[in-house]
């Protein structure tokens, strides 16, 4: 069976707000693309909303008209609820992208095969996790799924919720929940608010920016009052216990202390976002750790990565949000229209540098901000879990390093199954890659060994067979 080829001059991968904004960026400008999304709707894990919901943000709201009437001209192919799964870059030029359906949508046309000239890649990003004896018992969570429960599908998680981890996004979905009627029984702040002077640097300089985010903290805390949760600073969960569904947790300080133990039926953890790199790995861009040990691709002042012919936009290029995003995939979209040789507006184009420049520099400071605690490995009993997936514990990960000699994450992963359940990493693979050396920086090399892979996402038999490429 022969798969279904689609052609087009960009194709551009995620339509989070990095590549809903390039989408619109090029096609304004001419450039003729297809956006895939493996959601159900345009806007991503940021401006996730149910199919008849109102998306509450005004910039959403002016991209999707632009981005429909886009669609309705034929200029943009959107293709939701599919995957990219494999990217060639044959001798030939261009780029052959393999789809499948991610499952979000109920069976769409088909659309197997893409060939572009170009690529834009805008994967995204997710929740951190780190592993926390009893966190693989059901009602423990990611933050974001969380949200996401709320947000999309208008279902309440649980009735008593504790959240832990670090940074500013505990705190709207706090809010969210506690809104939705939900009893938020704390947060767990690893870090304190002094945090921030590590990054007084970078503040300053983004001090247009600066003003709008101390209003939205300023909203936030009123909220927290408003509903009288909780927020411990520089306290962990140190434990999650219950037999068949995790009943209690354990708040405590990073030297081990205990500060209370509560009663729940949900735990949000999020330590952070990382960006989903298997596919900026797999055309062999080039990567590099960040200053919140994530890692990143390589971009240019154009978001051009180290491969000819790829841009990377987003979370992708450093963990800043929704705003960076846009500028970025905006920039992108017109740097590849001018790479297609079509005239731009140079001076938006510097306009939009210097923003990007402004909201990296305010992300990094949030990252020093909200650094992941170096002494998270210190909580860890032999029975903690690792890897959910495979249900690795901590134990078989020491047995493997001791007693078979595994001193890299990808020995682990062939030793253990640490990592190769249907996350495919994506959970363990942080906390993975910190075990394997005796630094709290996690290394460049083991944190692309826990990323990289020959396929991006679970496929069939079947679906490589019927691939005609």
């Amino acid at each position: 069976m022969s798969s279904d080829v689609s052609v087009a001059q960009l194709a551009i991968v995620g339509a989070g707000p990095a590549g809903l904004s390039a989408a619109v960026s090029a096609g304004l400008a001419g450039v003729r693309s297809v956006l895939i999304d493996a959601g159900a709707r345009p806007g991503g894990q940021f401006w996730r909303h149910s199919p008849d919901a109102k998306t509450g943000d005004p910039k959403l709201t002016d991209l999707l008209q632009t981005f429909e009437s886009l669609v309705a001209g034929e200029v943009v192919t959107y293709l939701s609820g599919k995957q990219v799964w494999l990217i060639q870059n044959p001798a030939t030029g261009g780029f052959i992208l393999q789809l499948n359906n991610s499952g979000t949508v109920a069976e769409p046309a088909p659309h197997r095969v893409i060939r572009a000239e170009r690529l834009l890649l805008c994967p995204g990003g997710y929740d951190r996790q780190l592993p926390v004896p009893g966190w693989q018992l059901p009602g423990v969570m990611a933050a974001g799924g969380l949200q996401a429960m709320l947000k999309e599908h208008q279902v309440r998680p649980g009735t008593r919720i504790l959240l832990g981890g670090t940074g500013p996004f505990l705190l709207p979905v706090a809010t969210a929940l506690a809104a939705a009627g939900a009893s938020v029984v704390g947060i767990c702040e690893a870090n304190t608010v002094a945090g921030w002077w590590r990054g007084c640097r970078e503040v300053l300089s983004a001090r247009e920016i600066l003003a709008g985010k101390v209003i939205e903290a300023g909203g936030y805390l009123a909220k927290l009052a408003k509903y009288r949760i909780p927020y411990y600073q520089g306290a962990v969960i140190t434990r999650i216990t219950g037999d068949t569904h995790a009943t209690t947790a354990t708040i405590g300080r990073p030297d081990g202390s205990t500060i209370r133990t509560v009663e729940i039926d949900t735990v949000g953890m999020g330590w952070g976002f990382t960006p989903s790199m298997e596919l900026v790995l797999a055309v062999g861009a080039r990567t590099r750790v960040d200053v919140d040990g994530s890692l990143v691709a390589v971009v240019n002042g154009r978001q051009a990565s180290t491969v000819p012919g790829v841009w990377v936009a987003g979370e992708a290029t450093g963990v800043g949000g929704a705003d960076k995003a846009c500028c970025e995939g905006q920039l992108a979209g017109l740097a590849v229209a001018v790479d297609l040789g079509i005239k731009v507006d140079a001076a938006l184009a510097v306009r939009l540098q210097r923003k990007i420049r402004s909201w990296r520099g305010f992300g990094a400071a949030l990252h020093r901000a909200y650094p992941v605690p170096s002494n998270w490995k210190d909580r860890l009993t032999p029975q903690t879990v690792i890897c959910r997936c495979e249900e690795v514990t901590y134990s078989a990960v020491q047995d493997a390093q001791g007693e078979l000699g595994a001193d890299s994450p990808r020995l682990i992963k062939l030793v253990t199954r640490a990592g190769m359940g249907w996350c495919q990493g994506r959970l363990c693979g942080f906390a993975v890659a910190g075990l394997c050396g005796n630094s709290s920086v996690v290394d460049h090399a083991d944190l692309a060994a826990m990323s990289a892979r020959p396929l991006a996402f679970p496929v069939t038999l079947g679906e490589i067979a019927d691939s005609s490429e």
